[in-house]
Parts: C-alpha cells; structure tokens; sequence
C-alpha cells in the first residue's frame, strides 16, 4: 500500500535582466528566479491527470510578465507580486514560493563618477530572498547574500583549542582570514525598505570583519551576527554559513629562503565550514 506524502512542482533556473530608464540614467538588473507550487495536485501524480497542472512553462511566461509590468526595485517586492498573482489567478494553488537571485551589477566608475548606461560585476555574490506564503496566510520572507568573499591579513588566530594524538595543526596567531560567506535573515515584519535594509546589513558584516580581533571563525561569526541584528532592528534572526577558505605558509626551506609570512597556497578544498544562527 503506497500514498503520496508532500509534494510540490515548478519552475527553476528562469534568468531574465532587465533594463529601467530614468532620464538618461538606467539601472540594470540579472535575476534567476524559481517558482513552486503547493495545492491540488495529487491526481496527476496517482492517476495521470493533468486537469489541474499549470504548464512550467506558463511559470515561466509569468516570471517575464510580472517583471515587465511591476514597479518593484528589489527582488523581494517582486517575489512577492509574482506569488500573489499566482495565487489570485488559480484557486486550487495553495501555497507558493519564490526565490530569486541577483547578480551584483554596478554602475560603471568612469574618471571617478558614475557612467548611466555602463556596468561591470560588483563581486561573485547573488542577493537572494526566499518567499513563501499559503492561500490564507502571510508572507515569510528570508532575504540573503551568497558567496560574499572577504579576506583579512592580520587580526585572525587560532590557538587554545583541543588537540589528540592526531592533531597535527600549529598555533597561529597571525595568519590569513578569508572565507566566501552565505548569509541570510529573517523578517519580521514586510512592510519595510528592503533595499536600505540590505545595504544595512552588508555594510555591517564587512565592517564587524575587518575591525575584528579573530579568535577563531567561530568568534568572528557570532560578533558579525550581532552586528548585524544591531542595526537593523525589524529583522528577528540571521544565519551566516562561513568556510574557512585556508591559506598555508609555503616552505621555502628547501631553496634556502625563508618566508616571514609572505608567501601563501591557497587551499580551498578540504576547508573548515561554520555556520550558526544568531538572535534576539
């Protein structure tokens, strides 16, 4: 005997940019963006009948039509104007979420000001919000960075910490600090300015980063949560995920030269991974 427990479809990896004109100044946006779609879906499942299921790719026509007609600037405004239309315009849909991706891009900085219709890439981290409501109920929303690379010099040691017969790592108490951070937070409350928000927190967490005194990543972590709940008081929890992205001194002995912290091997596989949620 067999039943079907939760289920849910939809549409992923849809990419789109878009292109809006003040004036002669345009803002210029890269978004994935996944649909999924909770409901009365189960018979297509058990008896092959799609009566009921819209099309992925009428998700994915959507995606495009509610970008072009929305006024948004941020990507969880518009989440949130894609999932509501979904929701208003088939009843048997129960619950959606949305999430979307962007990419970094910046106006372009020509002689030291800004050129209106030139970008390039800020960074390899994709804002991201993830949202979700049910037919009934209110949207949740969890907004993030992926991939925010930072690296410190100085200011970062790791000693203290527990040792057996297999620990074969050395004390350090100046060594390289870089990790390619994922962070995301929770609101709690909507009715907010995402945009400041996220400018907010970023500007936060990179200033917690460099002014730290690291004990470990541990510690450097927990300080740059707190920082962030600091100063953005409508959010209720954040969750950073930071591996620790090693830096190996390399041995020059063998060449008769020694290496005062100068000379480095980038490790990034295997590599330590942290993460922990901080809140109010």
């Amino acid at each position: 005997m067999t039943r079907l427990g939760v289920n849910r479809y939809g549409k992923s990896r849809v990419r789109l940019s878009r292109i809006t004109r003040r004036g002669d100044r345009h803002e210029f946006q890269e978004w994935t963006v996944r649909v999924l779609l909770q409901g009365e879906f189960d018979t297509s499942f058990t008896e092959a009948d799609n009566s009921k299921v819209l099309p992925t790719d009428t998700m994915k026509n959507t995606v495009y039509s509610i970008a072009r007609d929305c006024k948004t600037e941020t990507i969880e405004e518009y989440a949130m104007e894609l999932g509501d239309y979904l929701l208003a315009q088939h009843g048997h849909i129960l619950k959606v979420d949305v999430e979307v991706g962007e990419r970094a891009w910046q106006h372009m900085q020509i002689d030291g000001a800004p050129e209106n219709t030139t970008f390039k890439l800020g960074g390899p981290e994709l804002q991201t919000v993830a949202a979700n409501r049910a037919r009934d109920g209110a949207w949740k929303l969890t907004s993030g960075i992926d991939g925010l690379t930072i690296l410190k010099t100085t200011k970062s040691s790791f000693t203290g910490y527990l040792k057996d017969r297999l620990t074969t790592l050395k004390p350090a108490t100046d060594r390289i600090f870089g990790t390619s951070a994922t962070v995301t937070w929770e609101y709690g409350k909507i009715d907010v300015d995402f945009g400041n928000i996220r400018r907010q927190i970023l500007a936060a967490l990179q200033r917690e980063f460099a002014a730290h005194n690291s004990m470990s990543v541990q510690h450097t972590l927990y300080d740059m949560g707190k920082a962030g709940l600091a100063v953005v008081p409508e959010i209720e929890r954040i969750t950073l995920t930071m591996p620790n992205l090693h830096h190996l001194l390399a041995d020059l002995s063998p060449f008769g030269q020694d290496n005062p912290n100068h000379i480095f091997v980038p490790i990034d596989e295997p590599h330590g991974y942290i993460e922990a949620t901080i809140e109010r």
